[in-house]
This record gives C-alpha cells, structure tokens and sequence, in this order.
C-alpha cells in the first residue's frame, strides 16, 4: 500500500487494534477512513434526498432561516459568506447547521448554542436529522474512546468533556461551477476548529489534505465508510501530537462543472466551558508545551469565527 493511501479501520475490530491503528493514522496524515461505523445507511440515504430538496429551494425562503447575529450557529448561512482563514475569495458553498438540542434551563444555551432552526419543507426534516445527530454523536464518542486510549487516558476520559458539547452538523451545498472564475475554490485550504470531524462521503469527488505540508492528496472514502479528522482543539489539546491536518475542496474537473456536490461533515466539539488545557503526557524535553495558558472551548471558538468570517469582531 503506498504511504500516501489512507488505511481503511474497521470500527467494528477489536478496540485495542482500532485505537492503536487510529492513532497511527492520525499521526500520519492527521486523517482515517472508518467503516463499519454503525449509522443506519437507510437514515442517510434520506438525508441526501432531504439536503438536495432544501437546497433546490427558492433562494428567499432559504434565507428566512438565516440570522446574521448567531454568527451560523445555527439554521441557514448563505452562498459566499465563509471564508478559509487567510484566503483572499469567499467559499463557493451554501450550508444549513443542525446543533445540540440543550435541556431546559442549561447554562450553556447562550448566542453560541441557540435553539436549532427548522424549515417547514421539505417534509421529514426535522425529525429526520434530529436522529442522524443523534447517531453520529454516538460514533463519535466511541471513536474519542478509542483516541483516548492511544493517548495513554481512561476510555472514557472525554465523556464528560464532550457532554452537551457545542457539536454541529453542517448539510453543505456546493452549487455547480460553470463559468466560474478567479481564484475562488468550493473549500479553501483551512484546519477545522472542533476537536474530530466525521464526514460522510460525498458523491462528487474534491476532498484533498495536505499532506505533510508538501502535496495535496485524495481524502474521498469508499462508499459507506467516514472520514475522520483531527481539528485545532485535539490539536492543541494534544501539543500537536495528533496533528490537524490542512484539507480544501478543489473545484471539480470542467466534465463535472455542471453538477452540484452535497457533503455533510459532523464537527464534535468540546462543552462551551471545558478548558483546553496541554495534556501531560503531550509534553516532553522534544515537544515542549506550545500552551501553557489554557483557553476554554467557546473562547476559541470565537476566535475562530472571526477569522471565517462568521462573526465579527467586536
């Protein structure tokens, strides 16, 4: 197998082996494919179908579900309003964001957490993807378990990090590009802020990362299986021993100009006020610490919202 190939793991292997492989493909390419995942192929299936009848909306009832002051969080975020950290065009995508429903009275429900946003069509839609979260909530902290064993913690060790964390689905749209021009790509070159992101494969090809810093390489899973990556949070968490890997969406060859892409990544995140903090085990004579002040979760989020071009800066 070339080293530039990403190994497709198998969820479903024994723990120890999934952890340790995991692990050495984080390392690698900041990236894994994983099959054997465990969310209903059935659901997301109904998913594509609901994310291309929303986007095929008329372009003034998409925008009744965008509110410019919750920075995205959550409902409807227009075509050309984000941008990739230091680029100089505006993505060419369009993306809806589902995020965690909160208990009543949560301290945590704030402009970071609103309540999700819901469009009466097409018919399904809320109920349909209230389930899909649930389940790639669920992956996901099996998947965190088997992280936090390679990095030598307790398997459940980001259990209570992760509750009622700020995750966020996106259902992203990538219009067809005939005739475009410029320097604008569909996803600029960028890191993701969260601590993993699992995204479900999409049709159209274009997912690439960095690798190594050197050269731009496929990240397009086989049909059924993820991809998970390493965001700046695990990143920073881990002193930069799991890497978060720079990745983009190139624009398609001009035979698939023509035609739409649909993604739809899940970005797990920490609680809005878990501290991130070095671990210590991350820190050594060869590696030493790059953050000796802690940052909360929502804090750097923030942060990052400004440099997107989803907030602005106070």
């Amino acid at each position: 197998m070339p080293l530039t190939t990403l190994p497709v793991l198998s969820l479903a292997d024994d723990p120890a082996s999934f952890s340790a492989a995991i692990g050495d493909s984080f390392r690698t390419f900041g990236f894994a494919m994983v099959k054997d995942h465990g969310i209903d192929a059935d659901l997301i299936d109904r998913a594509w179908q609901l994310t291309e009848q929303f986007f095929a909306l008329p372009e003034e009832e998409k925008r009744s579900y965008h509110d410019p002051r919750i920075a995205g969080a959550r409902g409807y975020t227009p075509f050309g309003t984000e941008i990739a950290k230091d680029a100089k065009a505006h993505d060419l995508k369009e993306f809806w964001h589902i995020g965690r429903d909160l208990p009543p009275g949560s301290p945590l429900a704030d402009a970071s957490m609103p309540p999700n946003v819901w469009p009466t069509r097409p018919e399904g839609f809320k109920d349909l993807f209230q389930e899909l979260y649930r389940q790639f909530d669920a992956t996901g902290a099996t998947i965190l378990s088997r992280i936090a064993v390679h990095l030598g913690l307790d398997e459940h060790w980001f259990d209570p990090a992760i509750e009622d964390g700020n995750s966020v689905m996106r259902l992203l749209h990538y219009p067809p590009l005939e005739g475009v021009t410029g320097e604008a790509i569909r996803a600029g070159a960028h890191g993701d802020i969260n601590l993993i992101t699992l995204l479900l494969g999409a049709e159209e090809a274009g997912l690439e990362l960095l690798y190594k810093g050197e050269r731009w390489i496929s990240a397009s899973p086989p049909k059924g299986a993820l991809v998970i990556n390493v965001g700046d949070m695990l990143e920073r968490l881990t002193n930069h021993m799991l890497p978060s890997t720079i990745h983009r969406v190139r624009n398609p060859d001009p035979e698939r100009a023509r035609f739409s892409r649909y993604s739809m990544p899940f970005f797990l995140h920490l609680r809005s006020d878990f501290p991130i903090k070095t671990l210590p085990q991350c820190i050594s004579a060869e590696n030493p610490d790059r953050y000796p002040e802690p940052i909360t979760a929502d804090e750097f989020l923030q942060q990052r919202l400004i440099e997107i071009g989803l907030k602005k800066k106070a």
